[in-house]
């Protein structure tokens, strides 16, 4: 096993590092080369349980008695350690996730930025006077929840972490965390951070394990006020079901098809990096990878061979050769990826590029070839639905209803592009697409900390990030007050 800096064999539960219950671990695989990188503890109800009483109790105590400001500066210094550690955390990202150097370094500097935020925010939520009868003042509070709990996925654990627990903790909720039994190292750090920044015991705990034994507990807990869940479609419906039976408000971020919509009149110089990066970031291990490329016709042959010129450059490789791509996470999602590429094969659709995987690659790691397709009908299964791998395909478009049809034309709606220099048309489409988040001559903004993220139809509800995802972390109570 690679030697790691901390026992990754523990859980924390009100501020202590213990053993799960069972006393049971699992296997954590680096999917670079296939080999062992840790155990982890196989948490499962009875952790679960611990860990939402330990929230409870912090709620009860030391935690629930902050003020905004003192809450916020705590998770300044928090923000300060982690970009102490980025580089650290970089290695434990990649190690753990496949991602190249570069993008675990890009992530843990978003976690700092999380946090950066949200504790410059935690103090100005502000509630309202309200204008009401003669005799009375009327006002609002936000209140936090309670206990709440985050159930993170594998493809951007330190970034989802940040957007989620941090904005939490911001408005005064403990948080129970449970990462995906597939990487569990940066949280199982940044949970060490936030106790070395002094955040108090229980104010954030931790349980690694199972989805359908950890995960699926956490998510039933009648202790638990909200639940905020970013993974697939299918475990979306099972966290919202079990949701409801406590009647408890959750927000889910449930993954996409995103088409980036290219114009004849794009300036082409600046969209073709966007559009390429855009799909095999993370080995398109993306919720909002932009895995639909719609190209208006007139164009269509210009923008497929350039796209085809970079796929052919780009560099297939172990995560700490800091590569261009990374593996996939695993083994089964690699099976999955390879299902859709015999898809295309069987389809006889045509391959524009494949970038081949780098000479010496270990031969027990994940790797996929990024895939270029062209000229996929907006109806095929290629174009409906999520991959979650490097595989982009094009689709030509006639006009500006016929681009929109296609775009809104799958069951998903988390973010678009657009690329034109029309400004008429950019804001006639950015109004009708069907989406949470439309970027025009851009694509992600950088990561976009301020900017309410999220989706709409089967890409979830809720939003996270910005002020929004403050709100959604709260409880708005109406107190009116009779004085005469």
């Amino acid at each position: 096993m690679t030697p790691l800096p901390f026992d990754t064999t523990v859980l924390c539960i009100g501020g202590r590092w213990q053993r799960c219950a069972s006393g049971a671990t699992l296997p954590l695989i680096n999917p670079s080369d296939g080999t062992l990188l840790a155990e982890i503890a196989r948490g499962d109800a009875a952790d679960v349980d611990a860990a939402v009483r330990a929230a409870q109790a912090a709620l009860d105590g030391d935690w629930g008695r902050l003020s905004a400001t003192e809450r916020g500066r705590l998770l300044l210094k928090m923000s300060a350690l982690v970009l102490a550690r980025a580089d650290d955390l970089a290695r434990l990202e990649a190690l753990d996730v496949g991602k190249p150097l570069r993008q675990g370094h890009a992530d843990a500097l978003a976690l700092a930025r999380y946090l950066e935020f949200y504790g410059g925010a935690a103090d100005k939520v502000m509630g309202e006077t309200i204008p009401y009868s003669a005799g009375y003042t009327a006002l609002t509070l936000r209140e936090p929840h309670g206990v709440t709990a985050h159930i993170v996925p594998w493809n951007y654990p330190m970034q989802i972490i940040g957007r989620s627990v941090g904005a939490a903790l911001a408005m005064g909720n403990a948080c129970v965390l449970k990462p995906a039994e597939e990487a569990c190292l940066s949280a199982l750090a940044f949970v060490r951070i936030a106790h070395e920044a002094g955040l108090p015991a229980g104010a954030l705990n931790l349980v690694t394990g199972l989805g359908e034994d950890a995960g699926a507990a956490l998510a039933a807990h009648p202790g638990v006020r909200h639940i905020s869940f970013t993974g697939s479609v299918q475990v979306g419906r099972l966290i919202q079901t079990a949701a409801a039976q406590n009647v408890v408000p959750v927000t889910l971020e449930l993954g996409g098809k995103s088409p980036q919509i290219v114009f004849a009149d794009a300036d082409l110089d600046a969209a073709l990096p966007f559009l390429v990066t855009a799909g095999i970031q993370n080995a398109g291990q993306t919720c909002s990878a932009a895995s639909r490329i719609l190209v208006e016709r007139s164009v269509y042959p210009q923008v497929a061979a350039r796209m085809a010129e970079r796929y052919r450059a780009l560099r297939v490789g172990p995560a700490l050769d800091d590569p261009d791509v990374g593996p996939l996470i695993s083994a089964r999602q690699r099976d999955v990826v390879e299902s859709y590429l015999a898809l295309v094969r069987d389809s006889g659709l045509p391959v524009l590029a494949q970038a081949p995987v780098m000479a010496g690659a270990p031969a027990g790691g994940c790797y996929v070839a990024p895939t270029l397709v062209g000229e996929v009908p907006a109806d095929h299964r290629l174009a409906q639905e999520e991959v979650f791998g490097p595989l982009q395909v094009l689709i030509p478009f006639e006009s500006d209803a016929q681009a929109l049809a296609i775009a809104n034309g799958t069951a998903f709606g988390l973010v678009a592009g657009v690329w034109t220099r029309d400004g008429s048309r950019a804001l006639r489409l950015a109004r009708r697409l069907h989406c949470g988040q439309v970027f025009i001559n851009n694509y992600g903004a950088g990561g976009g900390v301020e900017l309410p993220f999220g989706g709409v139809k089967h890409s979830g509800h809720g939003r996270e990030k910005g002020f929004e995802a403050l709100y959604g972390f709260s409880v708005l109570k109406t107190v009116a007050i009779k004085h005469d």
